[in-house]
């Protein structure tokens, strides 16, 4: 990644660093911040307008050891492939690639996937997303009923690092990648998301709500905390 400096020269961050980087010049923030995108596998940097090149070397250096650990910790990237092994919504599925079916579907614990082989992660992500979507929707409608509140609209989305979000409006939106999370943490972000309905804060009477939804949400909040990135492990 080059940066044009002030003085119309451009300097390397990526040759200086010796791995990859995301540079993002940002002129409405006023600090540096880092951050690693784990569906890229890469350490994105913002950098405030007008920031010497000297002061950022600076924070990557101080840094490099982080990033370094930080990425060699992210799963490896990958594709579904005949035979993967799976989870979705807490159950274990085997992925077939069936060319012979004309639609793809869940069959006792198997996943059958139909169309040309070179088409079967599209079409594998596609179709859990569509499922994810259903399942999520059914479960943010029960669970927003027993609070007396209502969704005004749902979906989903492949967002880098929130799980998940509801506007003051009552728009909920989930990352689809839950989906292969334990059914006790997905049952965790939907009751969090649900209580933002009633409580738009994370205040006391928020984490109150959440918990009358979801008695052990700080066990299943720890296990998203830490494992979440493995979750990425799919492109």
């Amino acid at each position: 990644m080059k940066i044009t400096l002030l003085n119309g020269k451009d300097f390397d961050y990526q040759s200086y660093c010796g791995f990859d980087l995301k540079v993002i010049k940002n002129s409405k923030i006023k600090k540096l911040s880092l951050r690693i995108d784990e569906k890229l596998h890469l350490p994105v940097l913002n950098i405030p307008q007008n920031y010497s090149h000297k002061k950022v070397l600076s924070f990557i250096d101080a840094h490099h050891d982080w990033i370094i650990n930080s990425i060699s910790r992210l799963p490896d990237i990958c594709h579904f492939q005949n035979g993967d092994i799976f989870s979705f919504f807490g159950q274990e599925y085997t992925l077939i690639h069936a060319p012979e079916n004309k639609t793809s579907k869940f069959e006792n614990n198997t996943l059958k996937i139909c169309g040309n082989i070179e088409f079967l992660h599209r079409r594998t992500t596609d179709f859990l997303k569509k499922q994810t979507l259903q399942k999520l929707s059914d479960l943010s409608i029960k669970i927003a009923k027993s609070i007396d509140c209502k969704i005004s609209h749902l979906s989903i989305k492949d967002t880098k690092s929130r799980w998940g979000s509801c506007s003051t409006s009552g728009k909920i939106c989930y990352n689809w990648r839950i989906c292969m999370a334990p059914i006790g943490v997905i049952n965790y972000l939907v009751c969090h998301e649900i209580s933002h309905l009633k409580h738009p804060n994370h205040s006391a009477n928020f984490w109150n709500c959440v918990q009358s939804l979801c008695p052990n949400y700080k066990e299943m909040r720890r296990w998203l905390k830490s494992n979440g990135k493995t979750l990425y492990k799919y492109a």
